[in-house]
């Protein structure tokens, strides 16, 4: 069996568990969030805790590691939450949150009006930093890496939008 899926999950006080119809629903203080659990794979919730069992096949071993993956970080984000942050660097690049838009000034021709996905709350500290949070990991994450392809980080000046724990690989000039 998986090394991963062995380890069960912690149901923290304040978080409860629902498995029916194959549906697993994650509840607390953060909202509520829903998984469809795949075939050859079963979760059990009892004693605080949530256990992945795969049933029969070796391909089912590694799928309950994925879905206790999945289940631990449901129960992280509706007890405590995810957060990402992004920088702005360069000159000109700026960023100004407003209702569930980001409005990015990037040194194109044009504003960028990012809208940003249902169930992520959008912070802007100040002009050059961008703060996602929200419940579910996939969901913050992906808007975060949508904003960040607007402008990738470069190599040269290391310009563009990045992560707050990226490092950035500069490269040196072109040499006479």
């Amino acid at each position: 069996m998986s090394r991963v899926a062995k380890a069960p999950v912690a149901l923290p006080s304040g978080v409860e568990c629902n498995v029916s119809a194959r549906e697993v629903r994650v509840k607390g203080k953060n909202g509520e969030l829903m998984f469809k659990l795949p075939e050859g794979v079963d979760l059990e919730v009892a004693d605080g805790e949530a256990r992945a069992k795969p049933t029969g096949r070796k391909p089912n071993m590694a799928m309950a590691g994925t879905v206790r993956a999945v289940v631990a970080n449901m129960v992280k984000g509706v007890n405590e939450g995810f957060e990402r942050k992004l920088e702005l660097v360069g000159v000109g690049y700026r960023a100004q949150a407003s209702g569930d838009t980001v409005n990015l000034a990037l040194g194109l021709s044009h504003p960028v009006a990012y809208k940003v996905p249902e169930g992520v709350k959008v912070q802007t500290p100040s002009n050059t930093e961008i703060i996602l949070t929200g419940a579910d990991k996939q969901v913050v994450g992906q808007a975060a890496a949508e904003i960040r392809n607007y402008r990738p980080p470069e190599p040269y000046k290391g310009k563009g939008i990045r992560y707050s724990d990226e490092r950035v690989v500069r490269k040196d000039a072109k040499k006479k």
